[in-house]
């Protein structure tokens, strides 16, 4: 890989060149994952994270005002904290409407 980065490093287009001196750059790090336990080769799981974010985006157009990003950007992190842990979103919202101050800092074994 890093003898066929190099010959892009050194083709005609510019392009190609730069993004191939970029990976040249951090060549090291894409092979962690041989090396280090728990380190997973793919970033499915980030990908899997955001997928909810990405797809509200693409289908509510959204919002108008600054109070309206912040409240999306704090439902959001609200939906993948709980999913990542296990929790109901509509449990948690619950609770926090009733004042029941949930949290979603994960517990602690």
């Amino acid at each position: 890989m890093k003898t066929l980065l190099a010959r892009g490093v050194a083709c005609s287009c510019p392009k190609t060149a730069g993004v191939c001196r970029e990976l040249l750059g951090v060549e090291e790090s894409f092979w962690t994952f041989a090396c280090r336990d728990g380190v997973e080769p793919t970033n499915n799981a980030a990908e899997r994270a955001v997928r909810h974010a990405v797809c509200w985006r693409k289908t509510s157009f959204g919002t108008d005002s600054e109070r309206g990003s912040r409240f999306v950007e704090r439902m959001l992190t609200v939906v993948a904290s709980c999913r990542q842990q296990g929790l109901g979103v509509l449990d948690f919202l619950v609770q926090a409407v009733s004042g029941q101050n949930p949290s979603l800092l994960p517990e602690r074994a």
